[in-house]
């Protein structure tokens, strides 16, 4: 062997001998024992304490409205072991219910709990993100704005306005309305006033009735009173609550303004974004349980609530006609496009809303409607 080979070859195995018999502590570094460099220390969630108000556009402690609100400060009060301490003011108690959205912006209180299309003076585009004429049910919502695109455009909007929203109810479709004489055509609408918020306020107005703004809490004095010769409000379960069945006679349905009403948490923006980011989980995930939450008890509480309006206090209940539903459907239409001509924002959150809307309705029309038809069908023959 090659004098320099064997000396070569020797250092190696003498070299391997040492390293095998040395205590593994004392070994010199290998490319097998070299020490993975320590992880990063991870840095335990900030223990900063907040105490915050939200005001909102519903009466102190109203039933589902009110209650959702409440319900969710005390998720988030829970979820982030006292962190966040949220205090809860009804309308008129720290600001007047249409003041909500300013109040949150200004950051006079932290938070708000109300209704976007009571916003539509300040962008049009804002009654897409409660609900439209003839527009998304609740489970349609619901999926437009967690997976189509909607969520996405409402944060562009509001952060205009220095606020993030979230979704956080929604009261299911509701009902027409309440009158104190039957509707059996167009004409009787013509001349009526009637308590009615957002774009449908503007359909009535151009089929000839007189839509009036007003806060729930005004609504039974109004129609007591005679201030008012109509009003929408929500549906069984609250309108048995204002005891509206006390001053109206005819209870009207389908819910055409309000197909599926969202409700909404706004945030002002700067407090949201100087929040850390498990806070900010805390509440988001505390707004989709509420969203959810306040669907299911309306659902659950409509059925008894509009059995006792029905059978115990005598309520008359009827279907809008065919071509009353037609008028208004067509008003509607004119109403939403004249809204969003002339400003893109408006336009371009109408074009996700309807494209949403027309895709949903071949998949609604075989699954949901398709088997509500068919169960009703065979509830009435057995």
């Amino acid at each position: 062997m090659d004098r320099r080979k064997f000396v070569s070859a020797l250092g190696l195995g003498l070299g391997g001998l040492a390293l095998a018999g040395c205590e593994q502590k004392d070994c010199p570094p290998t490319d097998e024992t070299v020490a993975a460099p320590p992880e990063p220390e991870k840095k335990a969630p900030s223990q900063q304490t907040y105490e915050w108000k939200m005001v909102t556009t519903w009466p102190k402690n109203y039933p589902g409205l009110g209650a959702g609100a409440n319900r969710f400060a005390k998720r988030v009060e829970e979820m982030s072991a006292g962190r966040i301490k949220i205090k809860v003011y009804g309308a008129k108690e720290l600001v007047p219910a249409f003041e909500v959205f300013d109040a949150v912006r200004q950051g006079s209180a932290e938070m708000g709990h109300g209704a976007a299309y009571y916003w539509k003076g300040k962008h049009p585009a804002t009654p897409f993100f409660t609900a439209v004429p003839f527009g998304l049910t609740a489970q349609e919502m619901n999926g437009w704005l967690h997976h189509g695109g909607g969520q996405e455009l409402w944060d562009d909007l509001y952060a205009q306005f220095n606020l993030k929203p979230f979704a956080c109810g929604n009261t299911g479709t509701q009902m027409a309305g309440w009158f104190n004489k039957e509707i059996n055509s167009i004409e009787d609408l013509k001349g009526l006033k009637m308590r009615m918020p957002g774009l449908a306020g503007e359909v009535l107005g151009k089929v000839g009735a007189t839509p009036v703004q007003l806060p729930g809490a005004e609504v039974f004095t109004s129609l007591q009173t005679g201030a008012i010769d109509a009003a929408d409000w929500v549906g069984p379960y609250n309108d048995l609550t204002f005891g509206l069945q006390r001053v109206a006679e005819y209870y009207y349905y389908p819910g055409w303004q309000e197909p599926g009403p969202t409700l909404e948490l706004t945030i002002n923006k700067k407090v949201w974004e100087g929040l850390p980011a498990d806070l900010q989980a805390i509440i988001r995930y505390a707004a989709q349980s509420e969203n959810q939450d306040m669907l299911d008890e309306y659902t659950a509480r409509n059925n008894a609530a509009l059995d006792e309006l029905v059978n115990k206090h005598g309520v008359k209940l009827r279907r809008l006609p065919d071509d009353v539903l037609k008028a208004l459907k067509d008003a509607s239409d004119e109403v939403i496009e004249t809204l969003v001509a002339g400003n893109k924002e408006a336009r371009k959150v109408y074009n996700s809303y309807r494209r949403f809307r027309d895709e949903s309705l071949q998949t609604m029309a075989v699954a949901e409607q398709s088997y509500m038809n068919v169960r009703s069908e065979l509830q009435v023959k057995s």
